[in-house]
C-alpha cells in the first residue's frame, strides 16, 4: 500500500506543517527511528486552535476529530522530515493526551482518531502501540496532543 495514494483517495490533504510553538523542533531522528514532538489540533477556518476540555467544551465524537487532524499534521511531519510516506516501516508508538474533566474516561476513544487514521494510510504498518491519558491542562488550553515514534527505512 502507498501511503501517498491513500491518502489521496481518502481525499487527505497535509498542508503546511505547523511550526513549533517553543524552542524545540517538529521530529529528531536517531538510527532507524524518527520521533515526532507533541502536536495539537489544526486551526480552524477562523485563525485559531480550539481550545477547551473534552467532556465540558467538546464531546468525544468532537474530540475525535481534533485527534483525527492532529494525526494530519503528524502525518506532515513525517513526509517533511523523510521526503515521502514510502519511508514509514511502521507507526511504533503513539502517546495521546486528552485536556479533559477530571471524570473523563474514555481518552482512548478520543486518540482512536489519530490511530484510525494511521491505519487507513498505512494499512498494518499504522497499527501500533499506545498510550491515551486524562490531563488536567494541555498547552494554549488545545483539547488533545498527540506525539509518536515510527520506525523508517
Amino acid at each position: 500500500m502507498d501511503p501517498e495514494q491513500r491518502l489521496r483517495e481518502l481525499k487527505i490533504d497535509l498542508g503546511q506543517v505547523s511550526s513549533p510553538v517553543a524552542n524545540y523542533v517538529n521530529a529528531v531522528r536517531t538510527g532507524n527511528l524518527l520521533f515526532l514532538s507533541g502536536k495539537g489540533p489544526r486551526t480552524g477556518a477562523d485563525g485559531k486552535r480550539p481550545r477547551g476540555k473534552v467532556g465540558r467544551e467538546y464531546t468525544v465524537e468532537q474530540a475525535y476529530q481534533h485527534a483525527r487532524s492532529v494525526g494530519i499534521d503528524l502525518l506532515a511531519v513525517m513526509k517533511a522530515e523523510l521526503g515521502s510516506l514510502a519511508r514509514v516501516k511502521r507507526v511504533v508508538k503513539v502517546l495521546g493526551m486528552v485536556n479533559s474533566v477530571p471524570e473523563f474516561e474514555d481518552p482512548p476513544k478520543v486518540i482512536n482518531g489519530c490511530s484510525d487514521l494511521f491505519v487507513e494510510v498505512f494499512g498494518d504498518r499504522g497499527r501500533h502501540a499506545r498510550s491515551a491519558v486524562g490531563m488536567a491542562a494541555l498547552p494554549m488550553g488545545i483539547p488533545v496532543e498527540i506525539e509518536c515514534v515510527v520506525e523508517v527505512a
